[in-house]
């Protein structure tokens, strides 16, 4: 193994090292913390900044982030499941998408900014005994078979760490990708695109919302009382100098060039430049390294997307990272990590890849716009894009083999009555363990679900085994639910036992 320069300092050692204290990767120290494994977050920038970011959380993000606990989650009721609720967004920029989710879900979109996301989940994180350092910038990244060695300079110098395994969550430009030589798919940047807080001293000659015109578009926050938001697509190509500071002329010139008409604005905020360059990595995971967020993948910012995959890859990993550190993980199980989070960054990238070869300003392109605006007018295939953007489709391989028909399916938020009371599927899952649901009045009689409990016996260090009715009727009798939500193991499957083997290692 490489080794660190030795300059006489002895290297903090910790079971996880994050590199990047952004929401997705305060998101997995928070989790790793209430896990209780030791946890250092390395943070370049000194304090969290507001900027006009991602804040759209969609179902998917929401409905795993209330079952654990980080987002506010309704009970659940049978009134409640037999609804849905929704909300209207867009595709490729046009309208009519509406994405819904069940009844007994928190909603359909939430709106948080990236920055009080991160925020919560760091106050969390140190909370639960998680060591954040800001001021932190990596500078080196080796690994061996038995642990990761990473040099950073902060505030005081030079600081070694080592630990068991290492997540980096340092965004697009990541250092840890970089360093580690992770390999990538890309598509390279065809469009050229600026984001603006500034103030608009005319603000009704800006159209609201989306806006295609035949040189690009426009996407605008109008704000006629303070600062607004707005964005500018440029489809004649790339930018030919991709990190050149914006200012507030070419803001203006470029929304006037789109628009066809003066747009003037003053007292910027922020600036950004972007694109629709894509990547990502050939697998998340290198040795003892894994990467997560936009370490991992980027592509077009359009339907808000983005936030979203990374606080999935974190709400995936950590109870992975956890169980194998607390040495009750079934064999390979970190390996899942990118087969089951690389095939859903694959799906962002070809959706929003798609999104914006529609949103081209190309006349010829008008008849198959007319189209789709059309089939967005079918609830079939209304409710399948839908769940693409929110990722409610997102379903993983089964690992327990053939017969679990819910296996690797996300469980939806279900109505319960347990000796103590009504209660839900989310309630049950924010102690953060893995759940065992017996279902019916069997389950604690001499029937089958009284086998399943016997099966079980030897995993009770690990499993929350919890007997209940449903008011609904349901295809099983019995479901083991992964503490991120999804399906482990369904009765229609093979043994428990072999399923709770597969995941969690041998019974004690």
């Amino acid at each position: 193994m490489d080794r660190l320069p030795d300059d006489g300092s002895r290297p903090s050692h910790t079971q996880v090292l994050v590199v990047g204290g952004g929401p997705v990767g305060m998101l997995v120290a928070a989790e790793l913390g209430h896990h209780g494994i030791d946890t250092v977050v390395l943070e370049a920038a000194p304090h969290t900044v507001d900027q006009p970011k991602a804040g759209t959380l969609h179902a998917r993000t929401v409905q795993g982030l209330a079952r654990r606990g980080h987002l506010q989650a309704r009970p659940a009721t049978p009134e409640r499941l037999r609804r849905s609720s929704a909300d209207a967004f867009h595709f490729a920029g046009m309208p009519g998408l509406v994405i819904t989710a069940p009844g007994t879900e928190p909603g359909p979109i939430v709106g948080r900014s990236q920055a009080d996301l991160e925020r919560d989940f760091e106050r969390l994180a140190r909370a639960r005994g998680v060591t954040v350092l800001r001021g932190h910038r990596v500078t080196a990244v080796t690994q061996g078979p038995e642990r990761v060695e990473v040099t950073a300079q902060g505030p005081d110098g030079t600081r070694h760490f080592t630990a068991e395994y290492a997540v980096g969550a340092d965004g697009a430009r990541s250092t840890v990708r970089e360093l580690l030589g992770f390999a990538e798919d890309t598509h390279p940047a065809t469009v050229s695109a600026l984001l603006g807080l500034v103030r608009l001293t005319d603000p009704d000659s800006v159209p609201h919302g989306w806006h295609r015109t035949p040189r690009g578009w426009t996407v605008a926050g109008v704000n006629p009382y303070g600062h607004s938001r707005f964005i500018t697509i440029d489809f004649r190509g790339p930018h030919p100098d991709r990190h050149a500071e914006p200012t507030v002329g070419e803001l203006s010139r470029e929304g006037e060039r789109i628009l066809g008409h003066a747009v003037p604005m003053t007292d910027p905020v922020f600036f950004s430049r972007f694109s629709d360059f894509a990547r990502l990595v050939s697998d998340y995971r290198k040795g003892r390294v894994f990467l997560a967020g936009d370490a991992a993948h980027v592509h077009f910012p359009v339907g808000g997307q983005g936030l979203n995959l990374g606080l999935q890859d974190a709400l995936n990993l950590s109870w992975k990272l956890a169980h194998v550190l607390a040495g009750t993980a079934g064999k390979d199980l970190l390996d899942t990590y990118d087969t089951e989070r690389r095939p859903a960054g694959r799906r962002v990238i070809d959706n929003t890849r798609a999104q914006l070869a529609l949103m081209r300003p190309d006349p010829g392109l008008d008849p198959l716009r007319d189209l789709v605006t059309e089939l967005l007018g079918l609830e079939e295939v209304n409710t399948r894009l839908g769940h693409m953007i929110s990722a409610q489709e997102t379903a993983y391989p089964a690992r327990t083999g053939p017969g679990s028909t819910w296996e690797g399916r996300f469980l939806p938020n279900l109505p319960l009555t347990t000796r103590d009371g009504p209660t839900d599927l989310t309630r049950l899952l924010l102690p953060g363990r893995p759940l065992l649901l017996l279902l019916g009045e069997e389950a604690s009689g001499n029937g089958a679900g009284a086998g399943h409990r016997a099966d079980a016996a030897g995993w009770a260090h690990v499993l929350h085994t919890v007997t209940a009715a449903s008011a609904t009727p349901l295809p099983w009798e019995a479901v083991l639910v992964r503490p991120d939500g999804y399906v482990a193991w369904d009765s229609d499957g093979g043994p428990l036992a072999d399923a709770l083997r597969q995941w969690f290692g041998e019974a004690r």
